[in-house]
């Protein structure tokens, strides 16, 4: 199994557990970070055995975002990792979920910090659970700089322009009430309880079809900025198949049994 030394990787039944794991730094992204983030998304999609991702955070914290003291040019940890950016100079925003979408939900279980990279991490993630003490919020442009990990364009496609807008050019902190209020989180918990919360949604997407799964993920997203006609016909291309699928049949006879279905990806 996949992971460095800024990341951890586990299993839970069929969920991948990715936890961003530099606490002391409110898990700030850090090379080896990003190259182990990288490695578990591609884990996901290869590996047929897992059908959801849970990404969270160690210490209490989500991610702060990138290491400013890096960005400042104080050096980056994990130096051993500059290799893999050489050979895929896309590689840090495929780990940060802009040049890359999992084929498999992936959900978000924040505390604490989720703030500058962790907000932009956020908006590449499908369902987000937080725990109610939690601090979301785009704070570049306080420092002078830009949130180019997607926020510009991906922030007003899932929240209202206005609140999209107010984030990105205020650079202020918003509550996890506050983010649910505008529609950028969608579970607010007691503190410690978000990975249990999020962890209980993937156990029930896992005990659906993983086939359709992934069919109804991918036509979600493809057909996000279609007209709607032509979402509607790419809807059927994406839909149908699925119908013909062991796994439909295998559905409809567990209905019918009134017992659990047992999905084979067939």
């Amino acid at each position: 199994m996949g992971g460095t030394e800024h990341l951890t990787v586990q299993r839970e039944g069929a969920t991948l557990v990715l936890t961003l794991n530099r606490p002391e730094a409110k898990n700030a992204l850090s090379l080896p970070m990003l190259v182990g983030l990288y490695d578990g998304w591609v884990e996901a999609d290869e590996d047929d055995a897992i059908r959801s991702i849970v990404l969270t955070g160690a210490g209490g914290a989500f991610c702060a975002g990138m290491d400013l003291k890096a960005l400042a040019g104080k050096g980056m940890e994990g130096q051993e990792h500059r290799g893999r950016l050489t050979a895929d100079p896309d590689l840090h925003w495929k780990a940060m979920l802009r040049h890359h979408r999992p084929r498999k939900p992936v959900i978000a279980a924040v505390e604490g910090h989720c703030v500058a990279g962790g907000t932009e991490i956020l908006q590449g993630t499908d369902i987000r659970v937080a725990g109610e003490s939690a601090t979301f919020g785009l704070f570049e442009v306080k420092r002078g700089l830009f949130p180019i990990g997607g926020s510009t364009v991906r922030l007003q496609r899932q929240i209202p322009r206005t609140h999209a807008l107010e984030m990105l050019l205020t650079g202020r902190p918003y509550s996890a009430r506050e983010a649910a209020d505008v529609g950028l989180i969608g579970h607010v918990v007691p503190d410690g309880t978000a990975l249990e919360k999020a962890l209980a949604i993937a156990a029930q997407i896992n005990a659906c079809g993983p086939l359709a799964v992934e069919a109804v993920k991918a036509s979600v997203y493809e057909t996000a900025d279609m007209a709607e006609s032509d979402g509607l016909a790419a809807e059927l291309k994406r839909g149908w198949p699925v119908f013909d699928t062991a796994d439909a049949k295998e559905g409809a006879r567990a209905f019918s049994e009134r017992r659990p279905a047992v999905y084979r990806r067939e």
